[in-house]
C-alpha cells in the first residue's frame, strides 16, 4: 500500500505536468481505461461478428456519437444531462433496456480468429498496413492538438 504522502506528491506532480491522475481504490487486473475500452470493443466485435453493422459504420457511430461527447465530458455526466431529471431519471428510463441488452450477450468470446480475420480485411481495405505508422503519427498529433484545445477551454471556463 502506498503511503498517503507519496500518493499526494505523485498526484500533484502529475497534475503539474498536465496529466489527469486518477486514484484506483482497489487492485484489479488490467488498467481501468483498458477495461472500459475492452467492454466497448467486446460489444463492437459482437455486433460486427453477428452481422449487425460494418466496421466502417460502427466506427462512425462511436466517433460521431459517444466519442464526440466523451471527448469533453464523462459517461456519467453524459447520461445525467440526457434526461430532464438527471441520472436517476436516465436509470428509470433506460436501465431496463441496458439490462435486457446485457442479458442478450452470449458467453462466447468475440475475439475469435474468424472475427479478427474479417475485421482485419475491412481495416486493411480502409487503411493498408503500409500506412499504419503514418496514421499513428497523425493520431498522436490530433490527440496533442485536442489536449491543447481542451486545456484552453478549461482555462476559459474557470
Amino acid at each position: 500500500m502506498t503511503d498517503q504522502e507519496t500518493l499526494e506528491r505523485t498526484i500533484t506532480l502529475m497534475s503539474e505536468v498536465g496529466q489527469v491522475p486518477v486514484l484506483v481504490k482497489r487492485e484489479l487486473s488490467g488498467f481501468i481505461l483498458n477495461r472500459l475500452q475492452g467492454a466497448l470493443l467486446n460489444e463492437a466485435l459482437r455486433l460486427f461478428r453477428d452481422g449487425y453493422v460494418s466496421v466502417e459504420d460502427l466506427d462512425k457511430i462511436v466517433k460521431h456519437g459517444q466519442g464526440l461527447r466523451w471527448s469533453f465530458m464523462d459517461p456519467f455526466e453524459t447520461i445525467d444531462l440526457n434526461t430532464p431529471a438527471g441520472v436517476a431519471d436516465y436509470g428509470r428510463r433506460y436501465g431496463p433496456l441496458y439490462a435486457d441488452v446485457d442479458a442478450q450477450r452470449d458467453g462466447v468470446s468475440p475475439w475469435e480468429k474468424e472475427t479478427l480475420a474479417a475485421l482485419e480485411v475491412e481495416r486493411r481495405s480502409a487503411l493498408p498496413l503500409e500506412g499504419l505508422a503514418e496514421r499513428q503519427a497523425w493520431r498522436d498529433r490530433q490527440l496533442m492538438a485536442l489536449g491543447a484545445y481542451r486545456k484552453s477551454l478549461d482555462e476559459r471556463d474557470s
